[in-house]
């Protein structure tokens, strides 16, 4: 497999409960390296532009309230097949369907509070670490 890089975001139910450094390990203990990484808190801007894909979907509103109510942390991970990788550590979107071990099962709250997002190709990984980091920010 290639070496890869993904985009995570730890989101504010996470981050509300202080889990950041537990989420990290999990990464970092299934061979992902965090190669840049900050917490910040989005504007409904940043939001609404980030999660423009989802701009028509009903869930949209509701997403991007949920993404401004408190700091995430967003990182760049990097290893191996690193966006299937990342997408396994953090288990299916819906908590309730995660396996068990993985981030949604052992931490989400609900199907929105579910504590990550993840890039779901290299394509829009690509994108999305571009959206919140600069080069110079990614130190591999």
């Amino acid at each position: 497999m290639a070496i890869e890089r993904t985009l995570s975001i730890i989101k504010p139910d996470a981050t509300r409960r202080n889990l950041t450094g537990q989420i990290n390990a999990r990464f970092e203990g299934k061979g992902l390296r965090i190669v840049a990484q900050k917490r910040l808190r989005l504007s409904r801007a940043q939001a609404e532009a980030f999660y423009a894909v989802h701009k028509d979907r009903p869930f949209f509103r509701s997403l991007c309230d949920f993404m401004c109510s408190g700091p995430v942390v967003v990182q760049a991970l990097e290893g191996e097949g690193a966006v299937a990788k990342n997408r396994e550590i953090m288990g299916a979107t819906d908590p309730a369907k995660a396996a068990p071990g993985t981030i949604r099962k052992d931490f989400a709250e609900s199907i929105e509070a579910n504590s990550v997002h993840g890039s779901d190709s290299p394509e829009n990984a690509a994108i999305e670490i571009a959206f919140f980091f600069s080069g110079l920010e990614i130190v591999g």
